[in-house]
């Protein structure tokens, strides 16, 4: 009768380890079912779930033996067929990717985030880092982030009540917490669709030409309330809009020098450019400096607002529909058409509640930096760093980037 038996190997590492025990397995021509292998700190841990014919003491003598010789611990754990049924049954229950980011991972991270995981009826499969390693005397703020990636396994019982906690431990814990259906899709993302106005740029663009135009408080408030969702914001454009009649188009160049790039925004995007990635900009901003970043990052696509310009000044009006929530989710499903790019395999981020309807559309939508009424309406959201940490919700790690 055949036996089941789940190897498990503890020690320090060294090269060739696994390679001389399964050296030992190869001798006896043994099946192996299953096998993981973890290293932190240049300690392993090994599992290799091996089928044995019913004579089976040579072979673990020999693996003993071999264990021994090596310097390692090893443990022998006789499985049940009845249970290891079960556990074959289990790999076609759903999978989930729980995502954290924090400047540096606590226990307190780790507890919380486990601690809803097991509510919820699921299991963790694996865990494991993708930011880098950070020496102990690093203290600047580029060496202070951390990332660590949890892969869950089965049905949850309410989704929306994960993210909800998710959140709320974000808020507690100073973190970013990302709860991903782990698919084909998420591994195979074509398209981002990027806001610009406080998402691609650190501003808002119709606050700084208020500012040159000698309205920058009136505008502003209405840009805030705009952005809580509190106007409607065909209404709220027009109404700032009207306050730059006639301001001189020379402005626009001058307010463009100055606008700053949201950090992270030029790796994210040369990094997913190089992969072959389509990237947008669907913008309720103006096509003036959607098209300066065009140029300068390389962007495919740029849907904004064009601002009417008569005798070189502004007239207070746009020129043709305005790019609203709904225009901007609209643009996304064209562009994703007309590249052959599912909707799952889209990214889209924005930071104000015009941008709602494209984020919950995209197979992957996060807020970013967004006010709480955002963050609560999106499926992700990360405020914590800066854009390129996006990457890590791929599935990127810092080895691979670097």
């Amino acid at each position: 009768m055949e036996k089941l038996i789940l190897v498990h190997v503890t020690g320090n590492d060294r090269p060739g380890l696994t390679s001389e025990l399964s050296e030992v397995l190869a001798g006896f021509d043994v099946a192996i079912l299953d096998i993981g292998q973890v290293v932190i700190h240049n300690f392993l841990t090994l599992g290799i779930l091996i089928r044995l014919p019913s004579d089976s003491q040579p072979v673990l003598k020999d693996m003993l033996f071999k264990a021994h010789e090596l310097g390692v611990t090893m443990k022998l754990h006789p499985l049940d067929e009845a249970d290891y049924g079960k556990w074959v049954d289990m790999a076609d229950r759903q999978r989930h990717i729980i995502t954290l980011l924090a400047q540096t991972i606590s226990s307190e991270h780790i507890a919380a985030i486990t601690k809803v995981v097991s509510e919820s009826g699921l299991n963790i499969d694996t865990i494991h880092r993708l930011s880098g390693r950070v020496p102990l005397d690093c203290g600047d703020f580029e060496c202070s982030r951390a990332c660590v990636e949890f892969t869950v396994r089965g049905t949850p019982k309410d989704i929306g009540e994960i993210r909800s906690k998710f959140l709320d431990i974000s808020a507690d814990l100073m973190a970013d917490i990302a709860f991903q259906e782990d698919d084909i899709f998420r591994r195979n993302r074509r398209l981002v669709c990027f806001d610009m106005d406080s998402t691609l740029i650190q501003a808002e663009v119709i606050d700084e030409l208020a500012k040159e135009a000698g309205v920058g408080d009136e505008v502003a408030a209405i840009t805030e309330s705009a952005m809580r969702g509190e106007l409607d914001f065909k209404q709220s454009l027009r109404k700032r809009l009207s306050l730059l009649n006639g301001l001189d188009e020379s402005v626009l160049q001058t307010v463009a020098d100055r606008l700053p790039l949201t950090d992270g925004a030029e790796k994210l995007i040369s990094t997913l450019k190089s992969l072959g990635y389509t990237i947008a900009i669907l913008s309720g901003g103006f096509t003036y400096f959607g098209n300066i970043l065009k140029e300068k990052l390389g962007i495919d696509y740029v849907y904004a607002n064009e601002l009417e310009i008569i005798d070189g000044k502004l007239t207070g009006n746009a020129v043709g529909d305005i790019v609203d929530a709904e225009k901007k989710a609209e643009l996304l499903q064209e562009i994703a058409k007309k590249e052959s790019i599912a909707l799952q395999q889209v990214i889209a981020v924005g930071d104000g509640a015009n941008d709602l309807p494209m984020l919950n559309l995209a197979g992957l939508g996060i807020a970013f930096h967004a006010k709480p009424k955002v963050k609560k309406g999106a499926r992700q959201s990360i405020s914590t760093f800066g854009l390129d940490s996006i990457l890590y919700l791929i599935g990127f790690s810092d080895r691979e980037l670097d």
